[in-house]
């Protein structure tokens, strides 16, 4: 399978691997997304339950966005999937060709691959834990991910937003220059 984040590898640490890495503060954005999971219904964590808790709790994250109202229509948009819009996503997994589907329970495969490339992202900004910033990078990266669906439907240029947080010291991440693809 090819990913659609650049440089992502097919050997993606495990949730406790990812975990031990992270922030207090993201590892409470993991834990209420995994809390919004299950409350939706959903067999797996993904990344717009990621994208929701991460905008909901870190406000270095909610900064990045080009105003007030951009923020907005992204908790807009989340808001409507947790309260039916989303009965589409129900019952599916989220899988952008980044690894294998179903490698770790209670973990989509697109979800999993954002968190590598988070942490990836630190190591190359020579951080020891991953940030919001880390994580919204890498959501924003993935084009085939819920998360950038979510982007789009609020009027969010994920390719701008990748440009914005930008990568820590170039092409450290991915051995090349950072992709876009363009946006729908």
């Amino acid at each position: 399978m090819h990913s659609a984040i650049p440089g992502a590898s097919h050997q993606v640490p495990s949730p406790a691997d990812i975990e031990a890495r992270l922030t207090a503060e993201l590892a409470s954005v993991v834990a209420g997304a995994r809390r919004r999971a299950l409350r939706d219904g959903d067999r797996q964590l993904d990344t717009a339950h990621l994208l929701h808790s991460l905008m909901e709790s870190d406000p270095e994250v909610r900064a990045v966005f080009e105003d007030g109202p951009q923020v907005a229509r992204v908790l807009g948009y989340l808001v409507q999937r947790s309260i039916g819009y989303g009965l589409r996503w129900q019952g599916s997994v989220e899988d952008s060709g980044a690894v294998p589907l179903m490698t770790q329970p209670g973990w989509s495969p697109s979800a999993l691959t954002a968190m590598e490339y988070a942490l990836r992202r630190a190591t190359a900004r020579r951080g020891e834990r991953v940030t919001g910033r880390d994580l919204l990078a890498a959501l924003a990266a993935d084009p085939e991910c819920r998360a950038v669906q979510v982007f789009q439907h609020a009027g969010v240029d994920a390719a701008a937003l990748t440009d914005r947080l930008g990568e820590p010291s170039g092409q450290e991440l991915t051995g090349r220059p950072a992709e876009h693809s363009p946006q729908v």
